[in-house]
């Protein structure tokens, strides 16, 4: 995964953008929807926040309050840096935090969690908990033209290609996976639950 992500850096904008090789795709008001995701981040009291695998940053900038941003990928981190200039970037691993307990009021993460299978899922779950008293997590939604889970290959545009395990979610599925918790989106392409 890691080594996915290293090499996805340059053109991982271009996913949420709808540019590069994700421009032929065929999402229906996804520009409508990505713009409801930023705004329900917008909402969020501002809080001493932790975003997990915060890739470019690109929905780290929707968040208001302190942030530290956390990611396996310099390259990711990099650009990130550009974008958030104000926030803190540190290079880490997601399953065990380099940070005390409670160093933060909010866990964040977008487009990690549904990366994670079953037992990296539970040590995450606790790493989040340990360092922070709230979880929100945004993800792919579940829809009916991709299977809740599986392998997908992806092919990137230095002509390299991983093999990626990917869940999709309901908001319901999602928030009880955390324990329970709040939606914060319920969309055709992202959920979002805070817990």
């Amino acid at each position: 995964m890691k080594a996915y992500y290293e090499h996805r850096a340059p053109e991982y904008d271009d996913w949420y953008l709808g540019e590069g090789a994700f421009s032929a795709r065929e999402r229906p008001a996804w520009r409508e929807e990505l713009e409801a995701l930023a705004g329900a981040l917008r909402a969020l009291p501002a809080a001493r926040t932790l975003d997990v695998a915060c890739g470019t940053g690109f929905l780290t900038q929707h968040l208001r309050g302190p942030i530290v941003g956390l990611d396996a990928s310099e390259t990711m981190l990099s650009i990130a840096g550009a974008r958030l200039p104000h926030a803190r970037l540190v290079v880490g691993d997601a399953l065990a935090l380099p940070f005390g307990e409670r160093s933060f009021e909010r866990v964040f993460t977008g487009h990690f969690y549904g990366h994670l299978e079953d037992e990296q899922r539970a040590v995450f779950l606790t790493e989040a908990r340990r360092v922070a008293t709230e979880l929100v997590v945004v993800d792919s939604a579940l829809r009916p033209d991709v299977e809740p889970e599986g392998v997908e290959e992806r092919a990137v545009r230095d002509g390299s290609r991983y093999e990626v395990y990917k869940r999709y979610f309901t908001p319901g599925g999602l928030s009880a996976e955390l324990g329970g918790g709040r939606t914060l989106h319920d969309g055709r392409w992202f959920v979002a639950v805070a817990a």
